[in-house]
Formats: structure tokens, sequence, C-alpha cells
């Protein structure tokens, strides 16, 4: 396939999975601009049916034209459960020079100025407060911008306390000091952030050199609590890389979301000697401490820790597995038929029989049912009599 078709593919591939998000319209009208400014919404597919749930937030700067194709790449992750469905907001800067009126910044000091400090005031004191009574929010915020915008979103870290908790910069027209103030800022961090940035071949040298310097100067600061990346795109321009980094960004911050894979398993599961139950466990509250996403422990994942345990012959980690299951699906089977299993592996028939029948007497979960709880009570007391 050409080179241009790829590029075209990918778009329409982007946005037509934006479908699943209902998309709306809103205007804020802003004591600190002096006007209304217009944003669009996309609410998860999933909103209106699941009252209790909430959501991450991507607020994107430039939503005139990022927005539709980070819905494409949210819905399209989120249908394969790779990333979480999210709430995003689009603020339109399209009007009347406004792109570049929000992003004034005094040229000495390298801070937003005038109508600049106007629109950082109406993003951190008017529009996320808004978003967050409005809609059923997480914790977890997320900002993106395209060259000036993707700039401005850095201003965000300077704060004492960052407004956001994850940063994607797309081909960032730096401000002056930035590549210096954000490392210096990094070395300082003492919560977990994200930070995405990324870069084209095609982009002009003024744009290029200070991403450079400052991916080198975050690579010297090397705070592990700054989950960093930077891509460079060969073959694409300062407006054809955006597509390539969306996808790449929004895998990056949610990477410890996502189901067990391959990769995981291979890299960070298979070479630990023991511990495999409590890097579950980890993983789940890392994802609800860190990205403000609370979901049961997925039966796909349980299985892979269920099988690498068996075949380590790690049995007493069964019982921690056992806990995993009770508190995730309290009224499944599944917390005691590891029990269950457990016993059984360590030669004691007569309490894995116990353990299968209470098990047989809750709810059925993935492939546990209660017929097969009935042949493994069959099986254990048959066991239980040769001994």
């Amino acid at each position: 396939m050409p080179q241009i078709m790829k590029k075209v593919y990918l778009l329409t591939l982007l946005i037509s999975f934006s479908s699943f998000a209902q998309k709306t319209f809103d205007n804020i009208k802003s004591e600190k601009l002096g006007e209304e400014r217009r944003i669009t919404i996309g609410l998860p597919a999933s909103y209106e049916a699941n009252k209790d749930k909430k959501y991450p937030v991507l607020y994107l700067l430039d939503g005139d034209y990022l927005f539709d194709p980070f819905s494409g790449a949210v819905s399209y992750g989120s249908y394969w459960d790779d990333v979480p469905e999210m709430i995003i907001i689009g603020i339109h800067q399209n009007k009347d020079g406004e792109r570049f009126d929000d992003t004034t910044i005094d040229q000495n000091n390298g801070l937003p100025f005038e109508k600049g400090a106007q629109f950082f005031e109406f993003v951190g004191a008017e529009l996320i407060p808004y978003i967050e009574k409005k809609y059923r929010t997480s914790p977890f915020r997320i900002i993106a911008g395209h060259d000036l915008t993707a700039s401005f979103a850095n201003f965000y870290l300077y704060k004492e306390k960052p407004l956001f908790n994850a940063y994607i910069c797309f081909s960032p027209e730096l401000a002056p000091k930035m590549e210096v103030r954000i490392p210096e800022k990094f070395a300082k961090i003492k919560e977990p952030i994200f930070y995405y940035l990324s870069a084209a071949d095609g982009d002009i040298k003024k744009i290029k050199e200070p991403i450079e310097k400052l991916d080198s100067n975050i690579k010297i600061a090397n705070n592990p609590l700054v989950n960093y990346k930077y891509e460079l795109f060969k073959g694409t321009t300062h407006y054809t890389e955006v597509l390539h980094s969306i996808p790449s960004a929004l895998y990056q911050i949610f990477e410890v979301y996502r189901p067990i894979n391959s990769a995981e398993y291979n890299n960070k599961i298979a070479v630990l000697e023991s511990g495999y139950a409590e890097y579950l466990e980890n993983k789940y509250n890392e994802m609800s401490k860190v990205l403000g996403v609370q979901i049961p422990v997925r039966m796909s994942d349980f299985k892979v820790i269920e099988n690498i345990i068996l075949k380590k012959n790690a049995y007493s980690e069964l019982g921690k597995m056992a806990e995993i299951g009770n508190v995730n699906y309290p009224k499944a089977m599944l917390g005691e038929y590891e029990l269950g299993l457990m016993y059984e592996k360590q030669g004691d028939p007569k309490h894995a029989s116990k353990k299968y029948q209470n098990a047989s007497q809750m709810e059925p979960i993935g492939d546990l049912n209660k017929d097969m709880m009935y042949e493994k009570i069959d099986e254990m007391n048959t066991l239980a009599k040769k001994k």
C-alpha cells in the first residue's frame, strides 16, 4: 500500500471509530477570558448505562482538529480493552486567531502573558472545575496539544503540584527556557507523572533542536517517577506525525491498564522466581492508584497467573489467588476453587473436597461451573479413600 494511502486509511480508521462515543457541544461563559468558549465533549458509550463508573479525562488543546483522531484512537483501544474509556474535552481555538492569543507568552521570562495568562487560568480555574462538577470523573487528567499548544500545555507542569497527571506534546514549539525548566521540575517530582514527546523528521530546525535538548535533559534528570517517552517519526511532516503519535502516547500512558500480553508475560512475569499472585495484585492496585481506574481483575489475567503458579509448582500462592478472587468476585466460586486447587496440589484431597463443595454452592464464573466442581469433589473423595 503506498505511503499516502496508508495515511488516508489510518485517518479514516481513527475517525470512523469516533462514532462509538457520544459527541456533544457546550459553551462555557468565562470570567477569565471575558467571553464564552466553545468545547466539544465526548462521553464514553457506557456513560449512561453505568451510573457508578468514573472516567479519566483527556483535555485537548487544538480540540478543533485533535478531537476526532483522539476519539477514534480511544474508541478503538477501549474496544479491545487496551485503554480505558475516558471523557474527552476538546477546546475550540480556531476563531479569529484564538489559538495565537491563547498561547501568548512573555519572550523574556518564557511564561504565559496577557491573553495567554487568561487562557491559562481559564483551563485550570474554570474549565476543569466545570467538567468535574458536571460529569463523573476520576482524578486522572491528561492534556494534549500540537506545536504552540503542546508547548503551552507544559506550563501546567510549572505549578507546585502539576495540574495534570499526563502530558502529550506533539512537535512542541518550546517557550524560552522550557527545555531546562521541565527537566528541573521532573528531577523534583514526588508523584508519578507521564510525559510523551514526539517530533517529525520533517519538522523545521527551530522546532527540532529545542526538542532534542529537552529530550537529552529529561534523560539526565532520570527520575523513575517520570514515565517518559520520546519518538521521532521518520518520513513524516509536522502534521502527519500526529496520527502516528496519538496511539503511541495513549498506549504508553495506559500500559499498566492493558491485559497481560506475551511481552509482559515473558519480560516481567516468567522471569520471577516467586510472587506471581502479588504481581497480579500490584498490577491492579497500580491501575487504581496511579490511573484512577478501578476494574475487577480480568479473568484472562487471573488465568495467566494461575497457570504459571501451577507450572512453577508454587502452590502456596494459590491461597493469595483465592484472596484476590474473593475480593474481586465475592459471590463467585473462584476463591473457593483456588483453595481447593491449592489443597489438591499439596496432596490434601480431604480439604480440597470441602473447598470444591463450597465452590459448588456459589455462582459460576469463566470456565468454572457446578458440573466441574462435582467432578472435582468425586475425584478428591476417591483419592481420600486411597489414603
